[in-house]
């Protein structure tokens, strides 16, 4: 128990004076038998020179081997080299070294195991994106593939087929090109190579546009665009305003695209001081729990046959939450399977 938790300096204190006094113990046991002589003061000297002796000796020892245990340790857990000036000298044999290398190596290893794991996570999720990549991809291709075919075969002079044939291969094109373009869009905003242009708008008059904008989409499935009552007020914010114009579409069509036929998409402001809240919500077939918490992961979809059917790529609620979080927002999503989701997201509001 005596040489726990000391550091090494007092280590070295506590053997050099174990040493003075076995061997003053030793010099009492001689003189007891009549066997040494010595002056009182000549003892003295001699105690403080075997303190000293046996003090320097060990201090110097053991800052030289804690330093190769150290410099060892320090090699397999650094990943630079050591710097050209790395010596038992700066070893400061006054603090707990032992204690602070551990901590080091414990933290090391906590770090190399989040990294594995992290390694384990991306490798995955690269296989996952590969493969979801190449199935959003495959459909289009596949069918541009086989109108052409069709009509290389012979169907180009068949008048019953051919404009038909090439306008479902444009339709195509167009959907790999979106495909393309939201990947691209995904990849500036998570490099952060995505610059914002921040300016001050209305985000009420922004959401009109939008509405305008959507309402021969939502006029196909009968579905009213209101604004929630009481959020007929003009709110200034500043953010990227095409980017916010890119949300509004994302999170109103999707309300459109699942919402109940003859429903209602609603809007609504909050007002939060520093802050706007800004929700969109839909009557429509609702989101259940374990869709619910993967709704921005790319190329997710809750209702798989039915987005297909009804067209997008599968990317844009991740874009919509790149782009909240590009303004250092958060974008949150609520829902009741059957009744209807809610998506809401907040602006900086200004004052």
């Amino acid at each position: 128990m005596l040489f726990k938790n000391q550091t090494p300096q007092q280590l070295s204190v506590i053997i050099a004076l174990i040493t003075a006094v076995t061997v003053l113990v030793f010099y009492l046991i001689l003189l007891s038998l009549n066997l040494a002589q010595m002056e009182s003061w000549a003892a003295v000297a001699l105690l403080c020179a075997v303190f000293g002796v046996t003090y320097y000796t060990n201090y110097r020892f053991i800052r030289y081997f804690i330093f190769r245990r150290i410099k060892l340790i320090y090699k397999l857990i650094h990943s630079g080299k050591l710097p050209a000036d790395f010596s038992d000298a700066k070893v400061d044999m006054s603090q707990d070294v032992i204690a602070e290398v551990e901590k080091e190596v414990s933290d090391w290893m906590v770090r190399q195991n989040m990294e594995a794991e992290e390694v384990i996570k991306q490798s995955a999720f690269r296989r996952e994106f590969v493969g979801n990549v190449s199935h959003e991809l495959k459909t289009p291709i596949f069918n541009i593939q086989g109108f052409i075919l069709t009509l290389l075969d012979g169907g180009l002079y068949d008048n019953n087929i051919n404009l038909m044939y090439l306008r479902r291969a444009a339709k195509n094109v167009e959907r790999l090109q979106a495909i393309v373009e939201d990947l691209e869009t995904i990849s500036k905003l998570e490099a952060g190579q995505m610059v914002l242009d921040l300016v001050e708008f209305d985000v009420h008059e922004l959401c009109q546009e939008v509405f305008g904008d959507l309402e021969m989409r939502a006029r196909e499935r009968n579905i009213r665009m209101v604004f929630k009552e009481g959020a007929g007020q003009h709110f200034m914010v500043r953010a990227d305003k095409e980017s916010i114009r890119q949300v509004f579409t994302n999170l109103i069509h999707n309300s459109i695209k699942y919402g109940k036929e003859g429903g209602v998409t609603k809007l609504s402001f909050y007002d939060m001081e520093s802050y706007i809240l800004i929700e969109v919500s839909d009557n429509g077939i609702g989101i259940s729990p374990e869709n619910l918490k993967h709704v921005f992961e790319r190329f997710y979809r809750v209702d798989k046959s039915r987005s297909r059917d009804a067209g997008g790529t599968g990317l844009g609620l991740s874009i919509v939450k790149h782009i909240v979080e590009a303004h250092k927002q958060k974008v949150t999503v609520r829902s009741t399977h059957g009744q209807g989701t809610t998506f809401g997201f907040t602006l900086e509001k200004v004052h």
